[in-house]
């Protein structure tokens, strides 16, 4: 079942979905709109190989803050959201780009929000045939929430709970308590 904006309001307002910070445009027909970060991570074309078993990732991107950013053709980039999202046990998210930035050529792989997420999103965009300026603030996401069936029994605990700003790729495990 997709949440509509009176069940999105049921929620925020009893506390079980947080959104931090929260305007009345954020809540939309069917989901939420969120917005660009200050923050983006630029991946750096280099032939050095990255070992995704124990790789250390910071030398293959580049990052940058700033109140807008230039998404260059076919660039890949890492950007974050102003928003902090607490999920209760019984929501997950599936988050799209918002169809106007779409239609600029620009796209996001398939991105859900696991139940029991909190944080602020990093989300991969792609750039199109040419450049496209972003600006910190603008609403360039839309994230349409299903309610579960029942509370999932192993709520999310992974590497990215709790993040804020652009949050690289962690290739090692952590260890397990």
């Amino acid at each position: 079942m997709i949440l509509s904006d009176f069940d999105l309001w049921n929620y925020i307002k009893s506390g079980r979905l947080r959104v931090d910070p929260i305007s009345e445009d954020t809540v939309r027909e069917n989901g939420l709109d969120l917005r660009i970060g200050e923050e983006i991570a630029r991946l750096r074309p280099v032939e050095e190989v990255l070992d995704t078993m124990d790789g250390d990732v910071n030398r293959f991107y580049q990052i940058e803050r700033g109140s807008s950013f230039v998404i260059r053709p076919r660039e890949h980039v890492l950007l974050h959201t102003v928003e902090f999202v607490s999920m209760p046990k019984d929501l997950m998210g599936f988050v799209n780009l918002r169809s106007t930035f779409a239609r600029l050529g620009l796209s996001i792989p398939p991105t859900i929000i696991d139940a029991d997420f909190e944080g602020q999103l990093t989300i991969e965009m792609v750039g199109g045939e040419f450049p496209v300026r972003l600006h910190a603030g603008q609403r360039f996401l839309h994230v349409v929430f299903a309610k579960l069936t029942s509370e999932v029994s192993s709520p999310y605990r992974g590497k990215y709970q709790g993040q804020r700003g652009v949050r690289l790729p962690e290739l090692r495990e952590r260890a397990k308590a």
